[in-house]
C-alpha cells in the first residue's frame, strides 16, 4: 500500500529538488528568527548544484521525491560539518532526520577520513537541538550566522575503527 523512504547518495538530477524542498523547509526557520534571507531561502540554483557535486550530500525519497536531504563536507582538520538537514514538513517526527544524518555521518568517515563531526542551528529551533543531542551531539560553543543569527555549534566524534584508510 504505502512506499518506503530510501536514503541514497544525491546526483545532479536531485539539485532542483533539493533547491525546492530547502525553501519549503526553511521557511519555518526563518519565520522562527523574523529573517527571511538566511542562507537556505537566498541560495540560487547553481550554486546548489555545485554543492550536489562538490560535496557528501544524500537525500532521502519516496518514490521519485526527493522528501529529505543533508549535505557534508570535510576539512583540513579531519572534521566534517554537517548541514542543511532537511525533511518535508509532512514527513517530519518519522526519524527520516536522523537516518539522513547517520548516512552523511558514515560515508564521510569512512569514505573521507572525518574524525568528528560539527554542526550549527539557530539558538531557538528546539526541534533540531533535540534531534542533534537525541544523536548524540553535545553543543560546544556558539557562534553568530552570517545573516546574523545567533547559533549553537555542536559537535560529536566519529566512532573509532571507521576511519578510511589511507594509500
Amino acid at each position: 500500500m504505502g512506499m518506503s523512504v530510501t536514503i541514497s547518495v544525491a546526483s545532479e538530477r536531485d539539485a532542483e529538488q533539493i533547491f525546492r524542498l530547502q525553501y519549503l523547509c526553511f521557511q519555518s526557520e526563518a519565520a522562527l528568527y523574523g529573517n527571511y534571507r538566511i542562507d537556505p531561502l537566498v541560495q540560487t540554483l547553481d550554486s546548489v548544484r555545485e554543492e550536489v557535486a562538490r560535496d557528501c550530500v544524500f537525500v532521502a525519497r519516496l518514490g521519485e521525491e526527493v522528501v529529505g536531504f543533508v549535505r557534508g563536507t570535510i576539512h583540513e582538520d579531519g572534521a566534517a560539518s554537517i548541514g542543511k538537514l532537511c525533511v518535508h514538513p509532512r514527513l517530519q517526527g518519522h526519524g527520516i532526520g536522523a537516518r539522513l544524518l547517520r548516512a552523511a555521518e558514515s560515508a564521510l568517515a569512512e569514505q573521507r577520513g572525518a574524525t568528528r563531526f560539527r554542526l550549527h542551528t539557530g539558538h531557538r529551533s528546539e526541534g533540531n537541538l533535540r534531534l542533534y543531542r537525541r544523536v548524540g551531539y553535545e553543543a560546544v560553543g556558539t557562534s553568530k550566522g552570517d545573516d546574523g543569527v545567533p547559533m549553537i555549534v555542536l559537535e560529536k566524534a566519529a566512532p573509532a575503527g571507521t576511519y578510511a584508510a589511507t594509500a
